[in-house]
């Protein structure tokens, strides 16, 4: 199976190909992409200079280009396709259909994955998606149970990619309304969650902090306690008399205990979610996936998951916690 790494700036790129990962995925500084945080992502020097570096290495590099346009913009989409097919990208990552159609008549030789984005969890959304579009890959959602993703491995008429390790959406990807709805500017066109100029954190006594998401109290933090990014979907809320995470805790997704059932359903490539994250995070997580995969490649039926292993993943894993997620369903 195929390792592939996120890598938000060209340091973490570089990591995460010095820790073995098969491909990484990148965005350019625009709203092209999910992840368009200030400071995040690649200016032009950066992006050649990394795509030469894993390509020397014998390494991929897919570009993410997995946000919506409006109509009015479809042009700066369009221009960031020929800029990936000019640069050399192994692959284009996509959720938009206009945008694979534009993708498939003028650049055809250039492999089309379809975005988790994209929100395929039929075979008969994949199937359109490949006769249409001529799609290599496509990233299956993390909605789905291990079982629906065994099932779409054998009807499936490209290959799939599932996410491994990361941040957990509780939303079918491509279809949240949270932050929108909180901020009027919707991540999907906009390309991030919780735009910053929106974000306001405030001292309070005893050295206490809260976050606010366009006035709107996403949550409050003790002194010690640490505090992730501010997302809706896992602040904490008044519900009748308790306070808690209404919708989702801070946690990640970690499928590291589930390596031998996705190789043997045939799953080609594991994602490790997190260009928004660190350079320390990106080694670590690569290096231990990197570990597992090979040693299960080299001998399937002795392979475990080491406790190590779960230990270095948990230490980057937010609010320190993991889960198995949808993954983990004992209905079908």
């Amino acid at each position: 199976m195929q390792l592939v790494c996120p890598a938000g700036n060209l340091p973490a790129l570089l990591a995460a190909i010095e820790a073995g990962a098969d491909a990484v995925y990148v965005g350019f500084r625009d709203q092209t992409n999910a992840r368009a945080f200030p400071g995040l992502n690649f200016d032009e020097q950066e992006i050649r200079d990394g795509i030469a570096y894993a390509h020397a290495r014998g390494r991929k590099v897919y570009l993410a280009l997995n946000t919506y346009p409006d109509s009015a913009r479809l042009e700066q989409w369009f221009r960031a396709v020929d800029h990936a097919a000019d640069l050399g990208a192994d692959a284009i990552i996509v959720a938009e259909m206009a945008v694979l159609d534009y993708a498939c008549r003028q650049h055809p030789h250039m492999a089309r994955h379809l975005s988790v984005q994209g929100s395929a969890t039929t075979a008969a959304a994949l199937r359109y998606a490949y006769e249409r579009f001529g799609i290599a890959r496509a990233v299956l959602p993390r909605v789905l149970s291990l079982q629906q993703v065994q099932r779409l491995c054998q009807t499936a008429p490209v290959p799939l990619e599932v996410f491994a390790f990361g941040s957990l959406c509780i939303m079918v990807e491509g279809r949240c309304q949270l932050s929108s709805y909180v901020t009027g500017k919707s991540p999907n066109r906009h390309g991030v969650c919780s735009p910053a100029n929106f974000v306001r954190w405030e001292e309070l006594p005893d050295n206490n902090r809260s976050v606010r998401l366009n006035g709107v109290l996403i949550d409050q933090f003790g002194a010690d306690e640490p505090a992730g990014y501010p997302t809706v979907c896992k602040g904490r809320y008044q519900v009748g008399e308790e306070i808690f995470h209404a919708l989702e805790e801070p946690t990640s997704l970690n499928t590291l205990e589930l390596l031998p059932q996705l190789a043997q359903a045939g799953v080609v490539a594991l994602k490790v979610e997190g260009r928004q994250r660190g350079v320390a995070y990106v080694r670590t997580v690569a290096r231990v996936w990197r570990e597992a995969i090979d040693r299960h490649a080299g001998s399937a039926q002795d392979w475990r998951p080491y406790e190590r292993w779960q230990q270095a993943l948990a230490a980057h894993a937010e609010g320190q916690q993991t889960t198995l997620g949808p993954y983990h369903r004992a209905w079908h």
